[in-house]
């Protein structure tokens, strides 16, 4: 007798994992290694590849051709785009066997997006609502609301919730307003209404 799914699984996908929320979709060519735990609502496209200590959070999105190895957590609502290359060993050698705990974690905080062919360096954190450019190599720790391109990674600006680049005001057009905590990190100002999930 078939299993009835609260997802959706592709017939050409391989779901070795029993811990899969409800409305996830999982599309063709992708992987998912037991031990891994994908949240509700997710979509993983074709051809991704989730290796068994990953972690991801709610309405996340992964588009083609990403692999997401041990140590790397997502958090809610984070989007990554096609081909964008996690890592988990810093100086890895095919003679050298290493313990799953010698990975070092990779965590993109709830609401950031990863550009396609982005490279995240194991070890750092992606702020809340960071936006790192296509192709960027990131090699250090990204502030919430921080954009970042190039190689390696350098900030250029902030982005608001919405999507959009802040003006040095601090104020988006779609009306939010942003201000600098005591060490210089952007947050929501308080008071101001949040227009989106935050």
């Amino acid at each position: 007798m078939l299993e009835k799914l609260n997802y959706f699984k592709h017939p050409f996908a391989v779901v070795e994992s029993s811990r899969i929320g409800r409305g996830t979709r999982i599309w063709a060519f992708t992987h998912v290694m037991e031990g891994a735990r994908v949240g509700e609502n997710c979509n993983l496209c074709d051809h991704v590849f989730v290796e068994s200590n990953v972690v991801v959070g709610d309405r996340v999105t992964v588009k083609n051709g990403v692999a997401l190895w041990d140590g790397v957590v997502l958090e809610d609502l984070v989007f990554v785009g096609p081909f964008a290359v996690f890592t988990n060993d810093k100086n890895p050698r095919a003679a050298v066997r290493k313990n799953r705990r010698e990975f070092l974690p990779t965590r993109v905080c709830q609401g950031a997006s990863i550009g396609a062919n982005a490279t995240l360096i194991c070890g750092i954190t992606i702020g809340r609502h960071a936006f790192v450019g296509a192709g960027a190599v990131v090699t250090k720790d990204v502030d919430d609301f921080a954009i970042v391109v190039g190689n390696p990674a350098r900030r250029v600006g902030y982005m608001c919730l919405c999507g959009s680049k802040l003006r040095n005001s601090l104020r988006c057009r779609c009306g939010q307003v942003y201000e600098k905590d005591g060490q210089g990190r952007l947050r929501v100002a308080e008071g101001a209404a949040v227009p989106i999930a935050a």
